[in-house]
């Protein structure tokens, strides 16, 4: 389980939800198809380079690239042109990118991510043409084709004395089932009677976890391999049903461990936790110094006689406010809960808990990962 703290939201409620018990004494169990994918059942990426056409002026600006592409396109329909006798305005040359899962037969559809690769203002209104989507190996996997979604708008002139709206990003699309899968990608999930089961999060515990619910299914059917690894043979009554044997043993449960990690992400102002997460007996006191400088022009003016001139003067003002800070002291149960419970106590907000959890990593004080991004 893990709980979330953000600048979204008030921060003496968002410490009041986590003191209030969100973290239950054990890990709920999840099914093995949740946790972990077959060998061979692994999904593929694709990529690829194609036109975007139908932009009404919101195309590239004349690049080269796309001028000889749409050139090529041409040549294609029997008509030879010289890609500078071209304009490119309504055409966006643009990269593809998909994946493709196991097990999908030719003429299943895949979506396709579009994002334009030149200098075009948006995609809006466009039009994919026909475009061929390879693998990693060279082969060509799906071919898409078709209009092209941005969930959102480009409006306005823009330059001197224009204005421009933007809503999302304009230049990056997408086409649901843009995509026909034209070559299987060949997958084997069973050999010589045995699965292997891949763990999404590679950890000894779970490994071990997910042996022992299997084994009390089948008795000494699974042997975990290493971390990330669990070797599976398939029971004598499901020889030659693989597919069956494999829909029961996914529907199978197991409890997952969890690392005891903090993650921080200080662009967005974000925690998120572990409830492994353990302290030592640790007492924390905070306290912020908050110095403002304000600068203002004023004009001094002369009387109508006076003949003076008028100049303009500068002020500065500078304020100085330190918080009256606060002393917990984090007793038994040493655990996040009653970190969250202390920092409640303190009043404090979300960057300064962001300060207090480095400070308790480098104390010693912190029984867990600190990652900060």
């Amino acid at each position: 389980m893990m709980f979330k703290l953000s600048f979204a939201f008030p921060r003496r409620s968002c410490l009041a939800l986590l003191a209030a018990g969100l973290f239950p004494v054990s890990l709920p169990a999840s099914r093995v198809k949740d946790l972990a994918i077959v060998e061979g059942g692994r999904d593929n990426q694709l990529v690829g380079y194609g036109l975007v056409v139908g932009l009404a002026g919101d195309g590239d600006s004349n690049a080269a690239a796309t001028l000889r592409s749409v050139a090529n396109v041409l040549q294609r329909y029997g008509i030879t042109i010289n890609p500078t006798d071209l304009k490119a305005k309504n055409v966006a040359a643009v990269m593809l990118t998909a994946e493709i899962s196991a097990f999908l037969k030719p003429g299943a559809r895949i979506d396709v991510n579009v994002a334009s690769m030149g200098d075009a203002k948006s995609l809006q209104g466009g039009v994919l043409l026909q475009t061929p989507l390879i693998g990693a190996d060279g082969r060509v996997y799906a071919v898409a084709q078709g209009p092209v979604a941005i969930g959102g708008f480009l409006g306005g002139t823009g330059g001197a004395g224009g204005a421009t709206v933007q809503k999302n990003h304009p230049t990056v699309g997408n086409i649901s089932s843009g995509a026909i899968v034209e070559r299987e990608i060949p997958a084997t999930f069973v050999r010589d009677n045995v699965v292997r089961l891949l763990l999404h999060n590679p950890d000894f515990t779970s490994a071990a976890r997910m042996a022992e619910s299997i084994n009390a299914r089948w008795g000494g059917a699974a042997n975990p391999i290493d971390a990330a690894t669990i070797a599976v043979m398939v029971p004598a009554d499901y020889r030659g049903r693989d597919v069956a044997f494999l829909a029961d043993l996914g529907q199978l449960e197991s409890a997952p461990d969890t690392l005891a990690r903090i993650v921080i992400n200080e662009r967005t102002g974000t925690i998120v936790a572990t409830s492994t997460v353990r302290l030592s007996q640790v007492a924390i006191a905070h306290g912020s110094l908050t110095i403002t400088v304000s600068s203002n022009v004023g004009v001094s003016q002369p009387n109508a006689f006076g003949g003076g001139q008028t100049t303009a003067v500068q002020s500065t003002q500078t304020a100085v406010n330190e918080t009256k800070g606060g002393f917990q002291i984090i007793n038994e149960p040493p655990t996040i809960e009653r970190l969250a419970a202390a920092l409640n106590a303190l009043g404090v907000s979300t960057r300064e808990m962001m300060a207090i959890f480095q400070t308790l990593k480098r104390s010693g004080a912190l029984q867990a990962e600190l990652v900060i991004n």
